[in-house]
C-alpha cells in the first residue's frame, strides 16, 4: 500500500486520539525520503502523520517507533519537539507502523546560506541551532527514561560496523572511494573518551522548524537515527553538510563568503558549541567529519536502492541523491587531513 488510507487513519484516530476529530484532508509533504510524512487537517486542528514506507525494508531502518519514544521523552526538556499523540504498531491498519503528532506552524529552512535573510537574522538562526544541539547533548538520559535507548560500548566502532553492514546490504557495485574511506576509518578509530549522550543522528538546519518571521527554533524533527552515542557525531554532521555546495541539492555553504553573510565559520561554530558544553576543544576532528561523510554516503546508497526497488517516497529524487555516493566518499577522504 503506497498511498495513505485516510478512512483507516480516521477510524484509528477516533479510538486512539479522540480529541482529533475528522473528517480529515491530507497533504503529503515533499520532504522526507525515508519515512513518508503527511499533514492531516481536521475539525479541531492540524496533525502530522509519519509512517514506515511499505515493502521490504532493511532491518532496524525507518524506526518510527523510536522517533515516537524519544520525542515523547523529550517533552518538558530544553529540546523543542512536537507533542506526540499516538503510535500505531499494527501494520494492518494502513500497511505499516505510524505515529501522529502535533503540527507545528513553523518554517523550514532548506538552504543554510539563507539568501533571503539579513546577516543578523542568519547569525541568530545558527546561534539557535548551536544552542539546540548543545541542549540535546545536555539531556539527562536517565531522568527522561532513555538510559537504555542505545547499546553500551565504543560508539564509533559500533557505528562503523553498523553502517558498513547497511552499505553492503545496499551495494550494487564496488566503489574504490568508499572502500578507501572504510579502511581509513577502521585504522584511525579514536579511543573511547567516555562521552555518551543522546544524539539526534541527522542534525541539520532543514530538520529544524523556526518561527515564521523570526529566528527562534520551535522544533527538532526526524529522530529516526537517534540513539545514545558520541555527541561529536551530530556536530560533525553539521560541519560535513556545510562543505557541500549551497542551494537545494547540496544545502551547504561551500564558496559562501560567510563573514559578509553574517554566518559563522566552521571553527566559530565548533567553538561556540564547545563553550556551551563547557569543553576546551576537540582533538582530531577530521575523523568525525570523515565518518559523517561515510555514514551519509551509506544512507544515500540505501535511498538509491529503495528507489530502484520501488519503495522510496520520491523515486526520482532517490536516484538523484544516490548518484552522490562516490562524491561523499571523496569528501570524506579529503576531510581526514583538512580538519587535523
Amino acid at each position: 500500500m503506497s498511498e495513505l488510507d485516510l478512512a483507516a487513519v480516521r477510524d484509528w484516530m477516533a479510538q486512539a486520539i479522540p480529541e482529533a476529530q475528522g473528517p480529515f484532508s491530507v497533504t503529503k509533504f515533499s520532504v522526507g525520503q525515508s519515512n513518508p510524512t503527511y499533514r492531516l487537517d481536521g475539525v479541531r486542528g492540524s496533525y502530522v502523520l509519519r509512517r514506515k514506507p511499505p515493502g521490504q525494508l532493511l532491518k532496524s531502518a525507518h524506526a518510527v517507533d523510536r522517533e515516537f519514544r524519544v520525542q515523547s521523552a523529550l517533552a518538558g526538556t530544553d529540546v523543542p519537539v512536537p507533542g506526540m499523540l499516538g503510535l500505531c504498531d499494527d501494520d494492518s491498519v494502513i500497511g505499516s507502523m505510524f505515529y501522529v503528532m502535533q503540527h507545528i506552524d513553523g518554517r523550514s529552512i532548506v538552504d543554510p546560506s539563507m539568501p533571503d535573510e539579513h546577516p543578523q537574522a542568519r547569525r541568530e538562526i545558527l546561534d539557535q541551532m548551536s544552542a539546540t544541539l548543545a541542549a540535546i547533548h545536555a539531556v539527562d538520559i536517565s531522568a527522561v527514561g532513555l538510559a537504555d535507548y542505545g547499546p553500551p560500548g565504543h560508539f564509533y566502532e559500533r557505528q562503523l560496523a553498523r553502517w558498513s553492514k547497511q552499505y553492503r546490504a545496499s551495494e550494487m557495485e564496488e566503489l574504490p572511494e568508499m572502500e578507501g574511506l572504510i579502511d581509513w576509518l577502521g585504522a584511525h578509530m579514536p579511543k573511547d573518551d567516555g562521552q555518551r549522550t543522546l544524539v539526534h543522528g541527522d542534525f541539520r538546519i532543514d530538520n529544524l522548524l523556526y518561527a515564521k518571521g523570526g529566528t527562534k527554533c520551535l522544533a527538532v524533527l526526524d529522530w529516526e537515527l537517534s540513539t545514545l552515542g558520541h555527541p561529536y557525531s551530530d556536530l560533525a554532521g553539521v560541519i560535513m553538510q556545510w562543505q557541500l555546495p549551497p542551494g537545494g541539492d547540496g544545502r551547504g555553504l561551500a564558496g559562501v563568503d560567510r563573514q559578509a553573510a553574517g554566518l559563522p565559520s566552521d571553527a566559530e561554530f565548533i567553538a561556540d558549541y564547545c563553550r556551551r558544553r563547557g569543553i576546551d576543544g576537540i582533538e582530531g576532528f577530521g575523523f568525525y567529519v570523515a565518518f559523517a561523510f561515510f555514514r551519509m554516503a551509506a544512507i544515500l546508497q540505501g535511498v538509491k536502492k529503495r528507489a530502484l526497488d520501488g519503495n522510496a517516497a520520491n523515486p526520482e529524487k532517490g536516484l538523484k541523491l544516490g548518484a552522490y555516493v562516490p562524491r561523499f566518499a571523496e569528501l570524506g577522504l579529503e576531510a581526514r587531513d583538512f580538519y587535523g
